[in-house]
């Protein structure tokens, strides 16, 4: 192993000529802002690198052989167990390796580490099928953490896991040398390149099988869910050294070797699905039904536990049959059976049924085929780690684990672990998982910087290793070992498959340098270093888990931070300042300002990805507020107070800068941004619009809604010369489907006040709500009309706005987005003259957060023959003008979907309309893909019009 302490400013000077560069970083933001993941370690690398392909990562690999520094991979950062850290070198492969490739119809699929299960989903969604592998975390694990971890989930058990569901990848073992097991000469090739690996593994490989109880103890762990140690089943289940190579690597935790992209045989979606909840009286009755259920087709049995239930009632989006438990005792299975038609459905339901009614519960079990039904109920199950985890109390980490027994011994098995938090003092824990399969998870809440709390925590483990060893389980299910569980890897495997596991490791890396103390450790008490502190930050996001679920949505993740990094780098500020280190606060301080704050688009996307409810972006908009100089508010005051000739005047100042050479307002703009700073001049493009028309104002008699013309049209004009704007297009099609519209008086100098928020404008803000409220309560006849407006981020801001009244009278108004209000209300008035051939829909952040996205794509399918939304679909980053003084936030976030639009199909064949609901928006998705984005209502009041 290695001793010796590497040279990281001559690691950092190779790496910046081997990756370039943006490839290597030693900047203290970067390190802290990966010192974290989901798990309850944290360690601070002493260097990042961000390789950006294979052979990059394999001259990493070189380089940090030649060094003696270890290094870990890290994708995701969902991990639970602590193994997408280091305090050598870290090497990001979320970024830059997002490959995916769709084969054969859907039956098989390769993607890189970098992509999320969510996403390959939704690109086989099309094939009717989708990957094997399904936990919990899909939305935000990736592809590379699925790999390493041999994840499972909630439907897969060990029939279609990662290890099952493989084919081939392409590897790159510590020496650099790369493989792709597809090809057919891979196990020539292997033998050729690494002879003493090749022999070394058929060496293993006969040692193994050699041992009748090595064979047996293989068999009888990996017969369950099974991610502890390696995968030496490999060596039973295959006889060529490439290919128990690659089933090795499964698992593995990048410990052996970089897997650059795997390839997998999907699996069948069934279409037709009911689930209900069951409610039982205590845990163990709900575990000891487990088996009946199964023989009665139960693809699914999911355990929560009394206290999960608790928990899960908390949540105001909890459905009402969760809510309404009264809950002491009580334990739930979340049952699911599925078909691939109606009648084999409805067949296996009446087995259901007849199981179902002879169980003891609390109350009836009522299947539901109702997807909206269905969704709340997974939706508490997938988010209930972070759920019960943001429940814990200020100043403790939660710690997950997952354990495996016999489903047969379930029960039991749970009542001895519940017992063990009693003595233990434990009492928050919940225990919750996967009891088809005899694997449950288990949450408890501790405070590491405590030396009584330590003690209790190791004599606690000791406890449940031999509470599940005793049971003839396994330790770990499918969270993968990592450094929680290494030092017990040989009292679940024994002296002699222990030694086998630490002969594969020396072969492959005999140094010791990936991933050390993951997996593997000969140190017993490892588990119990580099525990994460969590100081208390600011009150918007204290209640943080680390999950990393809010990362793939965000805008900025790709440029500067994510909102998980924008938060522990809040809280290492906090950290270094208790232990004194003023220094690195203050250089975090420097470069959190351009990277966490002006970067952030603060859109709330992330509010919708988040188990626990956290919209970073009010933690940005109040230091925004904070670090705001007093004449810049002054300045955004007295905007609100003239508001009424901004507009205007912005829409002037286009019309005559796109009169000119481009390259006199992109100057200006220039030098105004150097004198005054990027975050308060926005910077000209060419691309942008010509100014709009006037606000659209309305007063017809016995009016159905209050229609708010938003002042965004009046700055940015439409795409398309001569388009009918969309306030405009909304009162037409209104119009014709007999509905009247009214406008607040005054309208011309009223704005959403979206502005002032976003930017921490606390005066000007304050000064527009107290226009706009009593106005808008005088339209809507004392909140009796709806308010409408058609751009949806103005009708996300206005309702903002409404809800935080101090009048609790105006917090009685409903603002509805305009592509609902028409989809519900206008649509079935109008006739479709003619339709388009195909349409590509851009959904947005407002669209999201205002629930408006399934109408908008509704709009789009009256008027399209074919309608897309990009599986990569994600906020623009325009935010307001976010994307005039950043730029390089809205191309980065609008790259991947930019990219699967224009790759839909040669020249000829692209997209007829491009369609969105805010203008902003359109005017980022046309700028990065080069086609003309347009607002839904001005194709539908075209396609609809008899002019």
């Amino acid at each position: 192993m290695n001793n010796t302490e590497p040279d990281y400013e001559q690691l950092a000077a190779r790496l910046h000529t081997e990756l370039g560069p943006a490839g290597v970083s030693r900047r203290a933001l970067d390190r802290y802002a990966l010192a974290h993941d989901a798990s309850h370690y944290l360690l601070v690398p002493e260097l990042v690198a961000t390789p950006r392909d294979a052979a990059q990562v394999a001259a990493l690999l070189r380089a940090c052989e030649e060094a003696g520094a270890p290094l870990t991979f890290r994708a995701g950062g969902t991990s639970l167990s602590g193994q997408a850290l280091s305090r050598s070198v870290l090497v990001d492969t979320r970024r830059h390796f997002e490959g995916l490739a769709v084969l054969d119809d859907g039956m098989r699929v390769t993607v890189q580490p970098g992509v999320t299960v969510r996403m390959v989903n939704a690109r086989l969604a099309p094939y009717r099928r989708k990957l094997g592998p399904d936990p919990a975390s899909e939305g935000a694990c990736t592809i590379g953490g699925v790999v390493a971890n041999n994840s499972s989930g909630m439907h897969c058990g060990t029939e279609f896991n990662t290890y099952a569901t493989l084919i081939s990848m392409v590897l790159i073992l510590p020496t650099g040398t790369m493989l792709d097991s597809a090809q057919a000469d891979a196990d020539e090739r292997l033998r050729s390149l690494e002879p003493g690996l090749y022999a070394g593994l058929l060496q293993l490989r006969d040692r193994v099988r050699g041992s009748a109880e090595s064979v047996a103890t293989i068999r009888r762990l990996f017969a369950m869910k099974n991610t502890m140690g390696y995968g030496l089943n490999s060596f039973l289940d295959h006889d060529r050294p490439v290919d128990i190579l690659v089933h090795l690597m499964i698992g593995s935790e990048g410990t052996l070797g970089f897997v650059a992209s795997a390839t997998f045989a999907t699996v069948p979606v069934k279409t037709h699905v009911a689930s209900t909840l069951a409610v039982f009286p205590t845990m163990s009755a709900a575990a000891d039904a487990v088996p009946a259920l199964v023989r009665a087709g139960s693809v699914t049995a999911e355990l929560l536990d009394a206290s999960s239930l608790r928990v899960s009632a908390q949540d105001p989006a909890c459905p009402e049959l969760i809510a309404t438990l009264d809950v002491r005792d009580e334990a739930a299975l979340l049952l699911e059976w599925t078909a691939d038609a109606p009648e084999e459905l409805a067949q296996r339901l009446r087995s259901a049924r007849a199981v179902l009614g002879e169980l003891d519960l609390t109350r009836p079990a009522e299947l539901t085929e109702d997807p909206t039904g269905r969704a709340a109920l997974w939706r508490v199950r997938k988010g209930l780690f972070s759920a019960v985890a943001g429940a814990r109390p200020g100043g403790t980490n939660a710690l997950l684990e997952d354990v495996v027994v016999r489903p047969e011994v379930l029960g039991q098995a749970c009542v001895e672990l519940t017992e063990l938090f009693t003595r233990h003092a434990y009492p928050e824990s919940v225990i919750f998982g996967h009891a088809k399969d005899g694997n449950v998870h288990f949450l408890l809440n501790e405070r590491f910087g405590d030396e009584a709390a330590m003690q209790r925590y190791q004599d606690f483990t000791e406890d449940l290793v031999d509470l599940v060893l005793g049971h003839g389980g396994s330790l770990k299910a499918e969270h993968g070992t990592g450094r929680i569980m290494a030092p017990f890897v040989k009292r679940q495997y024994g002296e002699e498959l222990y030694d086998v596991m630490w002969a594969l490791k020396r072969l492959i890396d005999p140094r010791g340098l990936l991933n050390p103390d993951s997996v593997l450790s000969d140190d017993p008490t490892s588990y119990l270093r580099d525990l994460k502190i969590a100081p208390e930050v600011e009150p918007e996001v204290g209640r943080c888990v680390e999950c990393g679920y809010c990362e793939p949505v965000c805008p900025s993740r790709q440029i500067t931070l994510t909102p998980r990094q924008r938060i522990v780098l809040r809280r290492e500020m906090v950290s270094a300042r208790e232990r004194g280190d003023e220094e690195l606060a203050a250089e975090l301080e420097r470069d959190y300002d351009y990277a966490g704050v002006q970067t952030c688009a603060a859109d709330g996307m992330c509010l919708t990805a988040c188990p626990v409810r956290i919209d970073t972006g009010d933690l940005v908009r109040r230091l925004r507020e904070q670090s705001a100089p007093p004449v810049l508010d002054a300045v955004w005051a007295m905007a609100a107070h003239g508001w009424r000739v901004v507009p205007p005047a912005a829409a002037v100042a286009l019309t005559l800068a796109d009169l000119v050479p481009a390259a006199l307002p992109t100057s200006a703009t220039t030098l105004g941004r150097r004198v005054l700073g990027a975050d308060v001049v926005p910077l000209y493009d060419h691309r942008l619009p010509r100014g709009g028309s006037a606000r659209v104002v309305v007063d017809d008699a016995d009016p159905a809604a209050v229609l708010f013309s938003a002042c965004i049209g009046t700055m940015f004009g439409p795409p398309i010369p001569d388009e009918v704007e969309a306030g405009q297009a909304l009162l037409s099609l209104a119009h014709r489907a007999g509905l009247a519209l009214r406008s607040p008086a005054g309208l011309a100098g009223m704005c959403c006040g979206t502005p002032w928020k976003s930017k921490g404008m606390g005066t000007g803000y304050r000064v527009m709500a107290q226009r706009m409220l009593p106005a808008l309560w005088r339209a809507s006849e004392d909140g009796r009309l709806p308010i409408v407006c058609e751009a949806s981020s103005c009708a996300e801001g206005l309702s903002v706005m409404i809800n935080g009244a101090d009048n609790r009278n105006h917090a009685r108004m409903t603002v509805i987005d305009s592509v609902s209000w028409v989809a519900k209300q206008v649509l079935p008035h109008l006739p479709v003259n003619h339709t388009l051939p195909s349409i590509a829909v851009h959904p947005t952040c407002s669209s999201t957060a205002n629930g408006s996205t399934p109408d908008l794509i509704a709009l789009a399918r009256a008027v399209g023959d074919t309608v897309d939304v990009p599986a990569a679909w994600g906020c623009c980053g325009f935010a307001g003008d976010r994307g005039l003084l950043h730029p390089e936030l809205t191309a980065a976030a609008t790259a991947p979907e930019a990219a699967e639009v224009l790759g839909r199909a040669p020249k000829e064949a692209y997209y007829t309309a491009y369609v969105s609901c805010n203008r902003t928006c359109e005017i980022g998705m046309s700028r990065s893909t080069g086609r003309p984005y347009r607002h839904i209502l001005s194709l539908l009041d075209e396609v609809t019009s008899s002019r």
